[in-house]
């Protein structure tokens, strides 16, 4: 007999007819016998608890669920559907303690709401003991800088070669993250030296400063060989003709997205720049760097401002990378997914700020 069983007679009572407060109260009852006895417990005995808890627990109120959470995240045999349910609760004092220690919840639960919920619930998943790559894949592309930094600490995340690139990548404007990153036992020579060739001059002090002593060899080698490295030559590029084109074009109200959609495709570089100039009011001068930098982040704010779709702002990056360079589908889901994220008013005071700086200069 299930130790819960006795309690049946009364459970029927209490789900049919009984107040919250009594509800709470035979919650907290069985919780305390599952508790107490779920060392011994078969699978049937869990089964049964399970049945009852889950009759009980919509009922309740956020803090008796949040209670369950607490107490049963440790548990390896915890009432399996009633940790499902729990740890899809949007409420993160309920689903927490489960994304950060159950061991009942599978990989692909942790993915979907990876993918899902927001920072607080990933920030809880990037605690995780073991956090798999497919996993921290997801923590990568969508979780802010808090998050970013909590599972590049954890060593117990475990990442795949694009999820570890992506990290490196969102590392390179956070001293932060870089030292954060460095600090890993599983941090490649090669990887290191990706994290060097992003980080800033003062990240990388950092991360000499608070390197392991067996570290700081490898670090000042390879920035040595960084330092060594041939310089990109600058090109200079004429735009007079492109700019007459793209006047030409604003006088017959030829100047549109399509426009811009097509001479990136042609990878005609000096006729786009001029055409995002005249649609943004930002300088040439300004955007041509911003278009030759590392980064898409400057395309996606100029396309979320003007009002360009995905297609225009996908046609802009392979533009930036040249006809010979195709982009790495992990850099065009992230910067996919930043484009949708990003909001438009975000995106316009960003570009404002940019031609007061031009004005000021």
């Amino acid at each position: 007999m299930s130790p819960a069983t006795p309690l049946q007679p009364e459970l029927d009572d209490v789900v049919s007819s009984g107040s919250l407060e009594r509800r709470a109260d035979a919650v907290r009852r069985i919780a305390d016998l599952f508790v107490q006895g779920a060392a011994q417990f078969s699978s049937e005995h869990v089964k049964v608890f399970d049945s009852v808890l889950l009759r009980l627990v919509p009922d309740i109120d956020v803090e008796m669920r949040s209670e369950l959470a607490r107490r049963f995240c440790s548990l390896g045999n915890a009432p399996p559907q009633l940790i499902a349910q729990l740890a899809q609760d949007e409420d993160i004092g309920i689903a927490g303690p489960l994304l950060r220690r159950s061991n009942q919840i599978d990989g692909e639960t942790l993915v979907e709401l990876a993918g899902t919920r927001g920072q607080t619930h990933l920030m809880a998943i990037s605690e995780r003991p073991i956090v798999p790559p497919p996993v921290s894949d997801v923590i990568v592309r969508r979780g802010d800088r808090d998050v970013l930094r909590s599972i590049a600490v954890n060593a117990g995340a475990q990442f795949s070669q694009s999820g570890f690139s992506g990290l490196v990548r969102r590392a390179a404007q956070d001293v932060a993250l870089v030292s954060a990153i460095g600090g890993r036992a599983d941090l490649s020579s090669e990887r290191l030296k990706d994290l060097l060739t992003v980080a800033s001059d003062t990240a990388r002090r950092q991360l000499i400063e608070t390197a392991p002593p067996s570290n700081r060899i490898a670090i000042n080698r390879l920035m040595h060989e960084l330092a060594g490295a041939p310089q990109v030559c600058t090109v200079t590029r004429d735009f007079t003709a492109a700019q007459r084109a793209i006047v030409d074009l604003h006088h017959r109200d030829g100047l549109t997205e399509t426009t811009v959609l097509e001479f990136a495709r042609a990878f005609r570089y000096e006729e786009t720049v001029a055409a995002l100039s005249a649609m943004s009011g930002v300088r040439i001068a300004t955007l041509d760097p911003l278009m030759a930098g590392d980064s898409h982040d400057p395309m996606l704010m100029l396309s979320k401002a003007i009002g360009f779709g995905w297609s225009t702002v996908r046609a802009l990056i392979g533009l930036r990378l040249g006809p010979d360079r195709m982009p790495a589908s992990p850099d065009v889901e992230e910067a996919l997914h930043n484009f949708e994220r990003l909001a438009p008013s975000t995106a316009q005071r960003i570009v404002a700020f940019w031609r007061l700086r031009q004005t000021m200069a």
